[in-house]
């Protein structure tokens, strides 16, 4: 419950690396859903090409046109929804590297290849990260 001393708006923030393992599949869903936004109307049809365009020349755009906010929260009873903002970019990625390890300090949570959700230790923690407009 929310008290003259603490805020009623939360920042979410959540940080994820994707392996992009069938470039041509997450452009052809990327190409379905402009599609589908055409005939919603949600996308005006003059800015078809403009998004097509952007999707096929880069995967991570793809990506991010298929990747929604709204979707994360929408479920999530007792709250709505008030500003998202997201991007994509390609990422040099190394897991062995030690500059992508989860520190005791970070605020991070990991996911194993078969989806347990919890830290090396195996203390769940929240997810926390960073984001910006997309």
């Amino acid at each position: 419950m929310s008290t003259p001393e603490t805020s009623r708006f939360v920042r979410l923030s959540v940080e994820l690396v994707l392996e992009i393992e069938d470039e041509d599949a997450v452009i052809g869903a990327a190409r379905s859903r402009i599609a589908e936004h055409i005939e919603d109307g949600e996308l005006d049809p003059a800015e078809r090409a403009h998004a097509e365009g952007a999707v096929t020349e880069d995967t991570a755009e793809a990506l991010a046109y298929l990747v929604d906010p709204f979707d994360l929260v929408g479920e999530v009873p007792g709250v709505e929804l008030q500003q998202a903002s997201w991007s994509s970019e390609p990422i040099a990625y190394d897991p062995d590297s030690p500059d992508w390890e989860f520190g005791e300090d970070d605020d991070h949570e990991e996911v194993d290849e078969e989806g347990d959700e919890g830290d090396e230790d195996g203390d769940d923690e929240k997810v926390g990260g960073a984001g910006h407009s997309g």
